[in-house]
């Protein structure tokens, strides 16, 4: 059977909800077998982060308007930083130049502004008519360097054979060397192009999406993000079927969640 985009997009929120109570803790000083709470954000288990927020922030407004209209996801983006909508709780968690760029109206466009922070919400662009410029111009609306919104554009490409049920093989990009590449080698921080490259590694490098969501946390850091992209990716190989029970069943927030669905 074919992804859709719901196990896509639970595929994210519980594997950004693993990572939550973990950000910011390095490499190996923990370990994640499953739900936890509190933690480094102080919130109850089974909680998402702005990763999702956002990228239901794009959902539905696609939902509802059918194409890709920057001002309003734009206007979504700036009603989630003020308003804490699609939270369970309210926000608690923003990067630097996302507040930044909602701040000032326009995306962030140095070379020190490449966090990951239009990555984490790309993966779902894949189950929209959006084209290679759009994908770039919802990066755009935070993250308006080229190296960020090419990620985001090759993130879109990969998410999209995996939909069309391409082999891992074919599907991502330079599958052997990262099939070879040893863990200590794989970066989990906020730039980018290791987050990119570190949800791709977790995925070829594991056999269900339990797996590659815990290889995700444990690999430190920011654990919610690299967690959540490569969850997005799981949830399409796997489909919500392959995501345990429980982890599901500790998630917050469904009702936001399905609003938001197309």
């Amino acid at each position: 059977m074919a992804a859709t985009l719901r196990d896509c997009v639970y595929g994210q929120a519980v594997a950004d909800a693993l990572g939550v109570p973990y950000e910011f803790r390095a490499r190996d000083t923990f370990r994640c077998e499953g739900m936890a709470g509190y933690g480094s954000h102080h919130q109850p288990t089974g909680t998402w982060s702005d990763d999702t927020s956002m990228t239901l922030a794009v959902c539905d407004s696609y939902r509802e308007l059918g194409r890709i209209d920057i001002d309003d996801i734009r206007a979504r983006f700036v009603a989630w930083y003020r308003e804490g909508a699609y939270t369970v709780d309210g926000l608690f968690d923003i990067g630097g130049a996302t507040a930044r760029a909602l701040e000032r109206g326009r995306g962030c466009d140095g070379p020190r502004d490449n966090g990951n922070g239009s990555l984490m919400r790309t993966v779902p662009l894949a189950f929209t008519r959006a084209t290679d410029d759009e994908v770039r111009a919802v990066s755009a609306i935070t993250h308006a360097h080229r190296t960020s919104t090419e990620a985001c554009v090759r993130m879109v490409r990969v998410a999209r054979s995996l939909v069309s049920g391409e082999p891992l093989e074919s599907a991502v990009p330079d599958f052997d060397a990262l099939l070879a590449t040893p863990r200590e080698r794989v970066g989990s921080g906020g730039y980018v192009l290791d987050t990119y490259r570190a949800a791709l590694w977790c995925l070829v490098t594991t056999g269900s999406y339990e797996e590659c969501a815990l290889a995700a946390v444990n690999l430190g850091d920011d654990t919610d993000t690299t967690a959540a992209v490569a969850g997005a990716l799981a949830g399409i190989v796997y489909g919500m079927e392959g995501i345990p029970e429980g982890w599901l069943s500790a998630l917050r927030g469904r009702d936001v969640i399905e609003a938001c669905l197309f």
